[in-house]
């Protein structure tokens, strides 16, 4: 299980997207499945299992969410971390990170399951749960869909300030 904690780590982000959400994610599927130990197939592949176990752990929080924000009025909106320098590689990874964000859950799921885990179309569509072929059409509408982005034919939301030291100065 420790050779995968990195793997783990980085797909959390990209479900949360938040470092602490993400290492609380990671925490909570292993605790599954150190508890739930005794159902891996000796001859499976340890590293889908684990996946498996996160995403349903992270359905399982957008449920609870879900069901508290029933109960409750208003919420919080997060923003992008701030750049750094003006670097540009900085800012281009900003931009990309903006967009994958900015994607449908189920396109940035597997996308980063194929893209950045690299795990076969097989394996992760059996992590999601989901039929080979609704995994790649999935698939395809992210990759376009990013295409468009990059291409200005689709924006990606952008943050404006209000009653901030902008407006004072016009």
């Amino acid at each position: 299980m420790i050779g995968q904690l990195g793997a783990l780590r980085r797909y959390a982000l990209s479900l949360v997207r938040d470092r602490e959400d993400a290492e609380d994610l990671v925490n909570e599927a292993l605790v599954r499945a150190l508890e739930k130990e005794g159902s891996f197939r000796r001859d499976g592949n340890l590293r889908s299992w684990l996946f498996s176990i996160l995403h349903n752990a992270h359905i399982d929080r957008l449920r609870r969410k879900k069901r508290l924000a029933r109960h409750e009025e208003g919420g919080l909106e997060t923003a992008d971390a701030p750049l750094g320098p003006g670097q540009e590689h900085a800012v281009r990874l900003a931009q990309i990170r903006r967009a994958f964000q900015h994607l449908p859950e189920e396109q940035r799921q597997v996308l980063h399951l194929v893209a950045i885990e690299d795990l076969s179309y097989e394996e992760a569509a059996q992590i999601l749960g989901v039929p080979v072929g609704t995994l790649m059409s999935r698939l395809s509408r992210a990759r376009a869909r990013l295409r468009d982005m990059e291409d200005g034919k689709v924006s990606v939301p952008t943050l404006r300030l209000v009653g901030g030291s902008d407006e004072q100065a016009e």
